[in-house]
């Protein structure tokens, strides 16, 4: 028993901890090289039709102060289907998400997988 509350403890909580670490730093670059490709990506302006929309909610735990406070985020997300049939899901504001509507026919404006905006005609 004294093993294991010993070195043999220490070296699991390492690793454990390792591979949070290695999460997050893979996930960090992950999103740096979206980010770098997005801007590298050409802006493009086509014809689309807003087929369907979803949120995601995450909920989170924080200790703040001797407190635990709980919250959640919300995340949109509309799918675009373009004139040749490819559809595409992009993430966009709250507000967008609000005033689009299944059925929406106009311009999709993106670059890479940012949205950048929708003209409905």
């Amino acid at each position: 028993m004294g093993f294991f509350f010993g070195s043999g403890f220490e070296i699991l909580f390492f690793l454990v901890f390792f591979l949070i670490l290695g999460v997050f730093i893979v996930t960090f670059i992950q999103g740096i090289r979206q980010w770098n490709k997005n801007n590298h990506s050409p802006r493009l302006t086509v014809n689309a039709t807003v087929v369907t929309k979803r949120s995601s909610v995450s909920y989170h735990h924080h200790h703040h102060n001797g407190g635990m406070h709980t919250g959640t985020s919300t995340s949109y997300y509309v799918t675009f289907e373009v004139d040749s049939g490819d559809r595409m899901e992009l993430h966009v504001s709250g507000h967008e998400y609000g005033i689009l509507v299944e059925g929406d026919y106009g311009q999709l404006s993106f670059q890479g997988t940012r949205y950048l905006g929708f003209e409905r005609r």
